[in-house]
């Protein structure tokens, strides 16, 4: 039950992590450092208080996700299965939660963003500026490492289609 619970707190990380930004990268500019003290920082614009970054796949084993034009129903059932067993406990579909609201997702992440959030919700936590962010925001909460497989992830984002 702990896991399922971490494991949708981390998930509403990751899905409702997007908060509608775009990214922009700024860099330090002052003549009166040195180059090796200079940062790289990224920022991202605010669009209705959420981070929106459509370019970002995120760190982990998915680099290209292809929807099809029409909805897979089949697939997008098996993902709402998928959802409700290891999901509904921390993400709400429509509204913030322990995680954030899968709806509207691809509006604010790229599709292998989400699938690498969910199949590698550790990783993408130490090394993404956007899950990052979304662990700041909500309140130190990681998503949960379900142990899903790629194809239930992908069942997943199809599901996410139909919200």
């Amino acid at each position: 039950m702990k896991k399922i619970v971490l494991s949708f707190a981390l998930l509403g990380l990751l899905v409702g992590c997007g908060n509608n930004e775009n990214k922009k990268t700024t860099q330090n500019s002052s003549s009166e450092k040195p180059k090796t003290e200079q940062k790289e920082e990224i920022t991202y614009d605010k669009v209705d208080g959420v981070a929106v970054d459509m370019d970002n796949k995120g760190v982990g084993p998915v680099d290209s996700v292809e929807f099809a034009d029409e909805i897979d129903q089949d697939l997008a059932e098996k993902g709402n299965e998928v959802y409700d067993v290891n999901c509904l406990a921390c993400h709400k579909t429509d509204k913030k939660f322990i995680g954030p609201a899968p709806k509207g997702i691809f509006e604010r992440r790229s599709p292998e963003w989400v699938m690498n959030m969910i199949l590698n919700p550790e990783r993408m936590v130490k090394e993404d500026p956007i899950a990052k962010q979304l662990l700041k925001e909500y309140n130190g909460s990681p998503m949960a490492n379900q142990g899903l497989t790629e194809d239930e992830a992908r069942a997943i984002l199809e599901y996410f289609r139909t919200l």
